[in-house]
């Protein structure tokens, strides 16, 4: 019996020994959860975190659409929200989502009720408290460009209400207290004409088909853009298109997004973007921000990231978790 597992107070959710959550992201690859909890509703997730012994880590993640998990996996408890925080209210010009609802999903409501300004999300594939979270963008627009004021929980599982301009959100990035879990945003938007919403929705839809490699295993933009640049051109200046490393290749559709051929590790994954990353740098001077979230422990030295490659190198890479770890769209 996993040994954790005696030590977490009771929950009417569900909580899954070892549950392989790697497997579970977009990139189909990766390691698993000590524990895996997904909360039913807010008071058992509220109840859960205050009874929870303040040693015990706990990391949230969403829908696994920027999220690669390391082989080695995720200590303690991984909390993923569901149904129970993925309801949409709409009143007037404005939009309450839970922090599970699907950023398409809240696009598509809001243009169903004549209300404009979130087409945006419908290019975004993650979950909206992870777009809170990271200030997600596409074709234009922000988060911050709509963004009310969200509801977390701390770590004790009390409820605090932040502004949005507490928030400090700037380019894929916020001041969000990184142990607090968001649980709901209010959005708010334009009255506008239902045909003319429809119809930029089908042109976002249509320019992702066609520049990026929707139907493949990714975790959607890999780095994020450096002030004035795109970070796609500077990978193919850098000769990286259809790089490949064991299972990973870096697209030949769009080469800021690495792709899981079918057998890629979380490693080969890592170690493929780190590799890009020195290959830009050596190029062009400019190291690549990560914008895909990296969370959890290799498999083990001699298969991580870490070790000598004759692509990478022995470029040392930083492995974070413990307290309380927020990833993509877990927010």
């Amino acid at each position: 019996m996993n040994p954790l597992i005696a030590q977490l107070p009771p929950a009417r959710g569900r909580l899954t020994a070892d549950a392989p959550v790697g497997k579970q992201t977009w990139f189909g690859a990766g390691g698993s959860a000590e524990v895996f909890f997904r909360p039913a509703d807010l008071v058992d997730l509220a109840g859960f975190l205050a009874a929870l012994p303040p040693p015990i880590p706990v990391t949230v993640i969403g829908v696994g659409s920027n999220l690669l998990i390391r082989d080695g996996g995720i200590p303690g408890v991984v909390i993923r929200l569901g149904r129970g925080f993925a309801a949409i209210e709409i009143e007037r010009d404005e939009i309450r989502a839970g922090a599970a609802a699907l950023d398409r999903i809240v696009a598509f409501a809001a243009a169903d009720a004549g209300l404009g300004g979130f087409e945006f999300l419908s290019g975004i594939p993650g979950s909206i408290g992870g777009s809170v979270r990271m200030n997600a963008g596409a074709y234009g627009r922000e988060i911050k460009d709509v963004l009310v004021s969200a509801i977390a929980l701390d770590r004790t599982g009390e409820t605090h209400t932040v502004d949005s301009r507490a928030m400090g959100l700037s380019y894929r990035h916020s001041h969000a207290d990184p142990s607090w879990i968001l649980v709901e945003a209010r959005l708010r938007g334009a009255p506008g004409d239902r045909a003319a919403i429809g119809r930029r929705l089908n042109e976002i839809r249509a320019a992702r088909e066609a520049t990026q490699p929707v139907r493949a295993r990714t975790g959607g933009s890999t780095f994020k853009n450096p002030p004035g640049e795109s970070a796609w051109r500077l990978i193919d200046a850098a000769g990286c298109r259809g790089l490949v490393r064991g299972g990973a290749m870096v697209s030949q559709q769009h080469t800021n997004f690495l792709i899981n051929t079918g057998t890629a590790t979380a490693a080969d994954l890592e170690g493929l973007g780190e590799a890009v990353r020195w290959r830009v740098h050596e190029t062009t001077g400019i190291l690549l921000e990560w914008e895909i979230e990296r969370i959890g422990r290799p498999l083990a030295m001699s298969d991580s990231i870490n070790s000598p490659s004759p692509v990478l190198g022995t470029e040392r890479v930083e492995v974070r978790w413990g307290g309380i770890n927020v990833a993509e769209g877990g927010l």
